[in-house]
């Protein structure tokens, strides 16, 4: 196997290409997790949008309080001139989101199926796919990128590191597109976070509840290392 090639777990080889501007990112939810991406992404210089579910007059007091800076406006609105768009929304609400708003986007899926905290929900019980599967074949014609699920709101803001920090912490970024990845990984590593990518969203399975390295902080090298030992144990027990 050559250098360039991806690790057994699905981890792919780091960004190697140079920063960019940065995207206008649009934040869908306005929850607990939602306006914590959008002041955490604005402090690494993206220009960022926030929606809910109606009217943004309804969130300008938490957009105002919670993410000063971002703009609230009506999801349509805030998805159309971004480059990346957050899925922030509990899980129970996606199948009420329409699929056309995201048509062409970059979407990023922070949400999680995690039955004995939100309950069974019938279009996410199947074990044969992860959970960012399943909003990838309902999102048919966006391009889903799972990241940001593993890691607590309340942890997002304070676990911030530069690059270089020997206590940064890593974040996977899973996706079937290279290039959505890459894109993903960009605004992880301008977060504070290192960004290890994986090379599907079928590895992303590995980030959903349960998984190696959910809810767990670890470096780069201890996150690549989590996830290759459960990749071989599972192989191991096939």
């Amino acid at each position: 196997m050559g250098d360039e090639d991806p690790d057994p777990a699905g981890v792919a080889p780091a960004a190697t290409t140079s920063l960019s501007s940065r995207p206008r990112t649009a934040v869908l939810g306005a929850g607990h997790t939602g306006p914590v991406i959008a002041r955490v992404a604005m402090a690494a210089g993206y220009p960022v949008t926030i929606a809910a579910s109606g009217d943004p007059a309804s969130i300008a007091l938490i957009t105002d309080v919670l993410a000063p800076g971002a703009e609230a406006r009506w999801a349509a609105d805030a998805v159309a001139d971004a480059g990346v768009v957050v899925l922030a929304i509990p899980l129970h609400r996606f199948p009420d989101l329409d699929p056309a708003l995201l048509a062409g986007k970059v979407v990023v899926d922070t949400m999680n199926y995690w039955p004995p905290v939100g309950g069974v929900q019938e279009m996410f019980d199947d074990p044969r796919h992860g959970s960012s599967e399943i909003v990838q074949r309902r999102l048919a014609r966006s391009t889903v990128v799972k990241t940001l699920n593993h890691i607590g709101y309340h942890e997002l803001e304070d676990d911030r590191r530069p690059a270089g920090a020997p206590d940064r912490r890593a974040l996977g970024v899973a996706g079937d597109d290279p290039a959505a990845v890459r894109t993903v990984a960009d605004l992880i590593e301008h977060m504070g976070y290192d960004a290890v990518r994986l090379d599907s969203l079928r590895a992303g399975r590995l980030l959903q509840p349960g998984g190696p390295v959910f809810g767990v902080p670890l470096g780069r090298a201890e996150f690549r290392r989590a996830l290759a030992r459960t990749h071989h144990r599972d192989r191991g027990s096939s």
